[in-house]
């Protein structure tokens, strides 16, 4: 608690923070929009914060060493742009984290861009977002249908994501478009290597979660290394409800649907031989088929104007994202 009076910076309704010049922003700091309404982050690089008192979860997984600070947050609040910023794991990478008593790495890093407790209508956009673990996650519990059912209405549009290992965002409840962005991993990678589910690793770019409603368009996604694979792009986490537009694996078109359907009918047997095994009921999600129709459309909410080719999704991901492209006047 003291170092989290030391680092947390709380953005107020109404307030923009822009950076001034290409190298403006935070080191080390925990950036906590709550419960606030009109916020604007642009232009600013955002160094995530190190947790030196992580915390032992024995129910995550076979049990996990957890961090408590993310790099930005939103809790409980509305109506947030987020543009041309850079959020990044930076000088201290989790492959050099201690060890734990357990022998299991001591994660020094929670979430770089979290949406959490009802929090609705947000863009990111034209944005930076590398070298780090859990990236993105939106709703904190599938329980959570009282404080994220009905919200959490989230564009990602034109961002660059590149060696996140999972959650590009990863999703409960949330009716989300993702537009343009390009994904970028390797199985190589020497500090945040992605091994996808089809190698035996855990790593994905989207995560459909409970109650989920993606609309994925045109996105590119490269990956590369010994065992790179097609499902790394998508990874089900009890989302039933998907859909893909025109997106790219590697440069050719690529069946984002049928990775996410596969992954969603995987799940939906290991949790139904669980329950049996265990003699419980299953859960109620497994009642439920894989479809395309996810009950919206972007073009119905707000006007926008697709990339076509995987080269310019590319090209916008390396040139134009992420700060300094912007001019900013005093």
């Amino acid at each position: 608690n003291n170092m989290k009076r030391q680092i947390e910076v709380s953005l107020p309704s109404n307030t923009t923070l822009i950076g001034l010049g290409a190298d403006s922003g935070f080191v080390g700091a925990n950036i906590v929009i709550l419960s606030a309404t009109n916020v604007v982050m642009r232009n600013l690089s955002v160094e995530a914060p190190v947790d030196f008192f992580s915390t032992w979860s024995p129910d995550d997984g076979d049990g996990a060493w957890n961090a408590r600070f993310d790099a930005v947050s939103s809790v409980t609040s509305d109506h947030l742009w987020i543009d041309h910023v850079r959020l990044t794991d930076g000088r201290f990478p989790d492959s050099e984290a201690p060890l734990g008593p357990d022998g299991k790495p001591a994660n020094r890093h929670d979430g770089l861009l979290d949406l959490k407790d009802g929090t609705d209508y947000v863009t990111i956009s034209n944005s930076k977002l590398s070298n780090h673990d859990k990236t993105m996650l939106l709703g904190s519990g599938d329980e959570h249908v009282d404080k994220d059912g009905g919200k959490l209405r989230v564009s990602y549009i034109g961002n660059h994501l590149e060696n996140i290992q999972q959650r590009g965002p990863r999703v409960r409840f949330g009716q989300v478009h993702v537009l343009n962005n390009y994904f970028v991993a390797s199985t190589e990678h020497p500090q945040y290597p992605m091994i996808s589910e089809g190698q035996g690793g855990n790593s994905y770019f989207l995560g459909a979660g409970y109650e989920s409603r993606i609309y994925s368009e045109r996105n590119a996604f490269d990956y590369s290394g010994p065992g790179a694979d097609k499902s790394i792009m998508v990874s089900s986490y009890n989302g039933h409800r998907f859909k893909d537009i025109g997106s790219w694996f590697n440069g050719e078109e690529a069946d984002l649907n049928a990775v996410a359907q596969a992954s969603f009918e995987q799940n939906r047997a290991e949790a139904l031989a669980e329950a049996e095994l265990k003699g419980e009921p299953a859960p109620d999600w497994t009642g439920w088929d894989f479809s395309t129709d996810v009950g919206w459309d972007p073009a119905d909410a707000y006007n926008y104007k697709a990339f076509t080719t995987p080269q310019a999704v590319r090209n916008h991901a390396l040139h134009f994202t992420g700060p300094g492209v912007l001019t900013v006047k005093r």
